[in-house]
């Protein structure tokens, strides 16, 4: 009978990766990011350790969505007082806030427990294409997925 291993907090190696997310489609880059944070691509995953990496998400303005999204996509957030729903368009959103269509997108990928909670902190999303993360040596992280042709 083969024995099952758990790697140890102290044997777990984490790698930076930098992802550029110019004319990728928001859904299917975010599949391949919250792979990567929860640590999927490794030989060693196991499901109830944080085994994955750190991913930078740069040009998180450029990202698109497929079909009519753009403009029918709604975002919602509540302030907890009576009456305090605010909705916003994905369009309206991108030109506010983009790093947060993108961090949406990877959240709700990752589980719903404390663990996703920290897998979530190792996500690094920026507007433009810099980031403060050089010292880290990021590897480039080239996604399967194609881009979106308009």
């Amino acid at each position: 009978m083969n024995k099952t291993s758990v790697p140890s907090s102290d044997s777990i190696e984490r790698q930076w990766f930098l992802v550029d997310a110019e004319n990728q489609t928001l859904g299917r880059l975010a599949t391949e990011v919250a792979s990567v944070l929860r640590g999927k691509t490794k030989p060693n995953f196991t499901p109830h350790l944080d085994t994955g990496d750190f991913v930078i998400v740069v040009n998180a303005e450029k990202i698109k969505v497929t079909g009519k999204k753009s403009d029918q996509k709604l975002y919602r957030r509540h302030s907890g007082r009576p009456g305090g729903m605010k909705v916003e368009t994905f369009k309206a959103l991108q030109s506010r806030i983009p790093e947060r269509i993108v961090e949406k997108a990877i959240k709700g990928m990752l589980p719903h427990t404390r663990l996703g909670r920290q897998l979530f902190t190792k996500l690094k999303v920026y507007k433009g294409s810099d980031h403060p993360h050089a010292a880290q040596e990021p590897k480039i992280l080239n996604l399967h997925s194609e881009s979106v042709t308009k």
